[in-house]
């Protein structure tokens, strides 16, 4: 489809051909180039700095930052296009660049002038520099998701307050940018007499903070270009005005958790994307029976399906961005469905783009299978598939669904 006639402005269609032309030209040759490098290469050298470096001297880094320290204020559906774009040429490539956009959008909302004035212009000088965003623990993920909204789901991670600061004690795991960041928001419990959202407290953690441990990376079968990690937390000592949000963090850290679901359908879009158009050039390429195999019935029926669920996926990811820039009073419902479906159908569309290519299809050397390995992080990121669905339906029944715990 011409995304011209999707009733894009005339920048954002600029800004799409900008990263359009650097994903074909910089990121897809560089993922062609390192495929061993995802599997062999140690998490310091597998992460890639390039493409970073590169995306900074586009200005793709500072989306999140406030004008006022040299960012871009854009709206929604341009950072969709944006993510979706990155997401053809690699999806963990693009989670690592929209952490960096998401989470310092969260830090100007909630952190002290002096703060920002300290770590922003940091930032802007370092292209390599990883902001993490701390909420997932080894027990109890999706009663936060849900939320459980009672002591009993309050996280396992623990803050005190002693001798004028804040100490840290607890684990988290599964966080992105973690294992290489240089700057963490940790989320910890500061009231255990208090429900989740009304006892939960977000702190500042530079990386070099005595008491912090990155303990290990979290391997995982797809996405392995963002460095996923789990961290500890002994004794870790916070000075007083590093503490973010007293109490009700979770509540503030709305707009984070609300672009994060269009964010991530859109990364499913790319996903899918890109698998589509891999298979359309294989099957008129490849040759079976004497013939294209785009000409066997079984070939044309599967892919004509694989492209009209990449459209509504596509329709569905920009209505729902759409709704975010409008402030419609059905955004967070829309979020939620949107990433749901467009992570399920990306996965379908990977499988039978996969099968299509054959037993090379499940090559390594192929490549196709890559996009598959990929898709299924989506049904797990950002809280699973039946977490969504169960939030659908207390958003959308809110007097009436079930506790579902």
């Amino acid at each position: 489809m011409d995304i011209d006639l999707l009733g894009l402005s005339q920048e954002q269609v600029s800004i799409w051909r900008v990263c359009r032309d650097f994903t074909d030209e910089i990121v897809i040759p560089f993922i062609r180039e390192n495929r061993e490098r995802e599997w062999s290469a140690p998490p310091e050298k597998r992460w890639p700095k390039e493409l970073l470096i590169a995306a900074d001297k586009l200005g793709l880094r500072t989306v999140g930052l406030p004008e006022e320290y040299g960012g871009m204020k854009l709206d929604a559906l341009t950072m969709v296009l944006i993510i979706e774009e990155l997401a053809r040429g690699d999806p963990g490539f693009a989670v690592t660049l929209s952490q960096n956009w998401k989470i310092p959008a969260l830090f100007a909302g909630i952190a002290p002038k002096h703060l920002q004035d300290l770590w922003f212009p940091r930032y802007l000088d370092d292209p390599t520099f990883l902001w993490a965003h701390c909420l997932t623990e080894p027990r109890g993920a999706s009663d936060r998701w849900l939320p459980h909204n009672v002591p009993e789901a309050n996280m396992h991670t623990k803050a005190d307050f002693k001798d004028g600061q804040w100490v840290l004690n607890g684990r988290k795991q599964f966080i992105s940018n973690a294992y290489l960041a240089s700057l963490y928001i940790v989320y910890a419990n500061t009231n255990p007499d208090a429900p989740l959202q009304e006892g939960t407290s977000c702190f500042l953690v530079p990386r070099d903070t005595p008491g912090f441990h990155v303990v290990r990376e979290n391997e995982k079968i797809g996405q392995n270009f963002i460095i996923n990690a789990e961290l500890f937390f002994e004794d870790c000592q916070i000075p007083e005005d590093h503490l973010l949000v007293k109490d009700t963090a979770l509540k503030e850290a709305g707009s984070y958790f609300n672009a994060g679901k269009v964010l991530n359908a859109a990364r499913a879009l790319g996903i899918a994307r890109s698998a589509c158009e891999e298979t359309a050039t294989y099957i008129q390429d490849h040759t079976q029976g004497g013939k294209p195999i785009i000409q066997h019935q079984a070939i044309a029926l599967r892919f004509a399906e694989m492209t009209t669920k990449l459209e509504t996926v596509r329709v569905f990811v920009y209505n729902a961005a759409r709704a975010l820039d409008i402030g419609s009073a059905n955004a967070n419902l829309l979020g939620l469905m949107a990433k749901l479906y467009a992570s399920e159908t990306a996965f379908d569309i990977c499988r039978h783009a996969m099968e299509i290519h054959g037993g090379s299809g499940a090559m390594r050397e192929m490549g196709i299978e890559k996009h598959l390995r990929d898709s299924t992080i989506l049904l797990h990121t950002d809280g699973t598939s039946d977490i969504h669905r169960l939030k659908i339906v207390k958003t959308m029944f809110p007097k009436t669904a079930g506790k579902y715990v």
